[in-house]
């Protein structure tokens, strides 16, 4: 049988990566592919009870600011760890493509360019935790402060989870960290322009999913 593909979405808040992690999964399903569509952190039941406590803001730790970034970083490696193991690798295996709104550049961005932890250590982590998995690609989508912000108050309104929430200046690193590991790795990064219509980023989307056939 043959192996499955493995597609991460990644990419600042009000990217439109849950959007294009759809469409693309309609096209994909469209052209005869089994398809699966899971998100970071989650996609099994203890993933997602990970997820919980990562992000909702009545979770535990808010009177004293949320999760210090080792801790952050040890919750994220445990939920994809359960993920991995328990459908992302099993899927892969069956033949099925998978496609993931974050993955592990995600960590790498928001709890080491947003946190300040060393990318080697978020690295071991991802090596004892996943056995070092990393997508067949990883679409980057890229969308301007002044867009993303337009699209997070559209989205979300005043309801930020604690992440989305943090401060402008937190966020620009993590997307500053995010152009430097697709920089580092352009085998494996497709960066994708998301400011336009969301058919013109699907498109470019398709375009660079073609390097998979």
């Amino acid at each position: 049988m043959e192996q499955g593909r493995f597609i991460a979405f990644e990419g600042g808040e009000g990217a439109g990566k849950s959007t294009q992690a759809r469409l693309l999964a309609e096209a994909l399903r469209a052209a005869g592919r089994e398809v699966v569509v899971t998100r970071e952190p989650g996609g099994t039941a203890g993933a997602e009870a990970i997820r919980k406590l990562l992000l909702d803001t009545a979770g535990p730790n808010v009177e004293d600011g949320g999760w210090l970034p080792r801790a952050e970083a040890l919750l994220f490696a445990a939920a994809r760890s359960d993920h991995v193991e328990r459908l992302i690798r099993p899927a892969l295996a069956a033949g099925q493509w998978v496609v993931c709104d974050r993955f592990l550049d995600s960590s790498r961005a928001y709890q080491g360019g947003g946190g300040g932890l060393a990318d080697a250590d978020l690295l071991d982590l991802h090596r004892v935790g996943s056995l070092g998995l990393l997508p067949d690609l990883t679409l980057l989508i890229e969308v301007s402060p002044e867009e993303a912000a337009a699209r997070i108050a559209h989205r979300d309104g005043d309801e930020a989870d604690r992440i989305g929430g943090r401060p402008a200046e937190y966020h620009a690193r993590v997307g500053a960290a995010f152009r430097g590991l697709a920089a580092q790795d352009p085998g494996r990064f497709a960066v994708i322009d998301g400011n336009g219509p969301r058919e013109a980023t699907q498109a470019a989307i398709l375009a660079a999913v073609e390097r998979l056939a």
